[in-house]
């Protein structure tokens, strides 16, 4: 079964219409050479064996014949002859036309060594993530984050999942080869596999040095447990050696992180420093988030059983899913996702900012009476101080669920809406 991106797909028509060349980035597993192909005028897989030594060659002797064909020509594992890249940034000054290449490969980056020009005028990117519910068919999609920004006073759709369902669908993950299986522990064993591809090969393929599969799994093990956190280098540093008979460096777990996320499977959000009334500080360290909450299921070894008896780490990673989810959506508008914290203790966990400087706050509960009314008098509380005399006020205000059978607006204007009746 194929993957076919309802929003990918249309983001890169957009930039082949302004650009001579697109790399489209992103974890291995989200379908980035699927969403190309569909585009394509022609294609060379760069890794395929029966051709992989006449590619090589030709980049030492011919570079030019690679890059002749119809256009958008897909050049899929650009990153195995890293001397493309300035070949095609070459070929588009030459041409002078947009839409000529299409860059598709390994979440591993290319060595830079090879490379000798940023792209910059040639080049757009297009990240593309794991699937958002609304892409894997998982959302009713009633309810557009692009149409909240015109700040609708009601609101209404449907919710299609209950606890049961959220619980798989936080395991299972956004991953496109999901699809196509069989039967749902099918489904669960992908994210699994993916983590071990991880810890065994990736992290250290990134940037050559090899790294002890074991304390890479730990320290991910302990990341997971820090979903929706800002916490420093020393906690996590601390935390690996309660739970574990040896730890690492801080030095250590910097780069093993820096490891993660330049193979896109870390991804934390950014602090959002609005203008406030009060002279409160606001905190500016960063998120800890993984880019699909299977991952940190697969890490710390749970299944959608876990989840269901332990509500508590299910909210945590209900906050992953939603975030990851959010991420798509906004992007999708020209938006981003931020985070807010200040030294009084006042959270909103996801701030949507458009560019053109308009911007949502969203509050994320599991669900029921009791955590809705507190999610919303955060996001009333957040809004009294903000000072609307030198920004925008908030376009919504939204406490975003996992589960609930129907979305609707609050008399005090804040919209209640599960994620599975979201899209962008």
């Amino acid at each position: 079964m194929e993957y076919k991106s309802r929003i990918a797909d249309r983001l890169l028509t957009e930039i082949l219409d302004a650009m001579g060349a697109v790399l489209i980035q992103g974890p291995k597993a989200c379908g980035k050479s699927w969403t190309a192909a569909r585009q394509a005028g022609s294609i060379v897989r760069i890794d395929d064996p029966s051709m992989n030594y006449q590619y090589r060659l030709l980049a030492q002797t011919d570079i030019p014949q690679l890059l002749d064909g119809a256009t958008p020509r897909v050049i899929d594992e650009w990153q195995e002859i890293p001397e493309i890249w300035d070949a095609v940034r070459h070929e588009v000054d030459r041409r002078h036309e947009t839409g000529q290449f299409i860059l598709t490969g390994s979440a591993v980056p290319a060595q830079s060594d090879n490379i000798h020009h940023t792209g910059t005028g040639r080049f757009g990117w297009l990240t593309m993530r794991p699937m958002s519910l609304w892409e894997s068919e998982d959302s009713s999609g009633d309810i557009s984050l692009a149409a909240l920004f015109d700040s609708p006073k009601l609101i209404k759709g449907k919710g299609l999942i209950n606890i049961s369902q959220l619980a798989y669908l936080i395991c299972r993950g956004g991953w496109p080869q999901t699809l196509a299986a069989k039967s749902e522990k099918g489904a669960l064993q992908y994210s699994r596999e993916y983590f071990n591809a991880i810890i065994n090969n990736d992290i250290s393929r990134v940037d050559k040095i090899l790294r002890n599969p074991e304390r890479a799994a730990r320290l991910m093990r302990v990341y997971a447990r820090h979903q929706g956190a800002q916490v420093p280098l020393t906690t996590l540093k601390d935390d690996l050696k309660a739970n574990e008979s040896s730890s690492l460096s801080e030095n250590s777990i910097s780069q093993y992180l820096d490891a993660l996320r330049a193979i896109f499977v870390i991804e934390d959000v950014k602090a959002w420093n609005p203008n406030l009334r009060s002279k409160t500080a606001v905190r500016s360290s960063d998120t800890r988030y993984y880019i699909d909450p299977s991952i940190a299921t697969a890490a710390l070894g749970i299944g959608p059983e876990d989840l269901v008896t332990d509500l508590n780490t299910m909210g945590l990673l209900l906050e992953t899913l939603c975030i990851r989810d959010l991420r798509v959506y906004a992007e999708a508008i020209d938006g981003s996702v931020y985070h807010y914290r200040d030294k009084n203790g006042l959270e909103c966990d996801a701030v949507i900012h458009l560019r053109n400087g308009r911007y949502g706050l969203v509050e994320i509960k599991l669900g029921g009476e009791k955590l809705i009314e507190e999610g919303a008098a955060t996001l009333n509380t957040l809004t009294s101080i903000i000072d609307t005399t030198k920004m925008k006020t908030p376009s919504f205000r939204m406490v975003l669920t996992g589960v609930g059978e129907f979305a609707y607006t609050r008399p005090d204007g804040v919209h209640v809406v599960p994620v599975s009746s979201l899209r962008n």
